[in-house]
């Protein structure tokens, strides 16, 4: 390497050309570490895709994005904790075979309308290439994958649940919510509690007074969901947070609850939709039960469980300082 960049400075010298400039160019980093996890670093470069990315998303929602640096810290955040569940599925050789990989991209053009050809073609007039969005679904396989191993394998759904369940009139209705969490660290200060529930109950005013709450939990939320305006998706009675079971039902389309608080922090949840179904009975109906019933515990413990991992994972956030 030395001698090369001799000879061609010598080369530069014999044009008469000043290679100080270029020399200079040359010399300074392509791309740096912004945050170390564990024991492997993320990018700028990986940084600066994923936050393109997410402005596009946010743009085709209609959704204002938050300033800039709101949406560094949010994707990194992002990139943090998909990072650690990245490792956990490399120490437990989970792994994504092309066949179910192929199948899963073909879906995903297939539910846009689209043949794989014209997905591409889309996504490289976005900006986007297939092989990048292909990367992106094999990440998120795998995170599927360990979450399932380390969360979904320890919840069981006893009979009794069941009866108990329809005992207190369980239905098949669904609900389309978002949320705005602040988040809490395990075992916080009260000086810490303090301040996020000041900070819920801000946010909650700022909505009340006409802010969008998507746009809100866009710039302040600390939920995975927050870059999609915290939606959480249509979920059916039973796979409502426990957390937010009391609440929904009681809400009218289009309100916002007053702040929940939970392990993980405080929450404002939003009903955007209901929608209710059809009745069902015996064993058809118990199973959907048993469904419902594992999908609720199943969010409710993936919640704890990122909280714990991310809490026990080596963490050099280089642009925030936070760990």
């Amino acid at each position: 390497m030395r001698s090369r960049l001799l000879a061609s400075l010598g080369f530069a010298l014999v044009l008469g050309i000043a290679p100080l400039a270029a020399m200079a160019q040359a010399l300074q980093p392509l791309d740096r570490i912004v945050a170390v996890v564990n024991e492997d670093a993320i990018m700028q470069s990986e940084l600066d895709q994923r936050i393109d990315q997410a402005r596009r998303q946010l743009q085709q929602r209609g959704i204002e994005a938050p300033s800039e640096r709101s949406l560094r810290d949010q994707v990194l955040e992002r990139m943090i904790v998909e990072e650690i569940q990245l490792q956990m599925a490399k120490e437990a050789n989970l792994g994504v075979d092309d066949t179910e990989l192929n199948r899963t991209v073909r879906g995903i053009a297939e539910q846009n309308g689209m043949s794989l050809d014209q997905f591409a073609d889309t996504l490289e007039a976005d900006g986007m290439s297939l092989a990048a969005v292909r990367e992106d679904v094999r990440r998120e396989m795998l995170i599927r994958q360990i979450q399932q191993r380390r969360v979904a394998s320890r919840i069981n759904i006893s009979e009794r649940e069941v009866d108990r369940y329809l005992q207190q009139g369980g239905t098949d209705a669904s609900y389309h919510l978002a949320q705005i969490l602040v988040a809490l660290p395990q075992s916080p200060s009260t000086a810490q509690v303090e301040a996020a529930r000041d900070k819920i109950e801000r946010l909650r005013r700022e909505v009340e007074q006409g802010a969008d709450f998507a746009a809100v939990a866009a710039a302040e939320s600390d939920g995975s969901q927050a870059l999609n305006g915290g939606d959480l998706g249509v979920r059916s009675a039973g796979e409502i947070p426990t957390i937010f079971a009391d609440t929904v039902p009681n809400l009218s389309v289009g309100e916002v609850s007053q702040p929940i608080r939970s392990p993980s922090g405080f929450h404002l949840v939003k009903l955007l939709d209901r929608q209710g179904g059809q009745s069902i009975s015996g064993e058809a109906q118990r199973d959907q039960v048993r469904n419902t019933l594992f999908q609720r515990k199943a969010n409710d413990e993936l919640e704890a469980w990122i909280q714990e991992i991310r809490a026990g994972a080596y963490i050099d956030n280089r642009l925030t300082g936070n760990g």
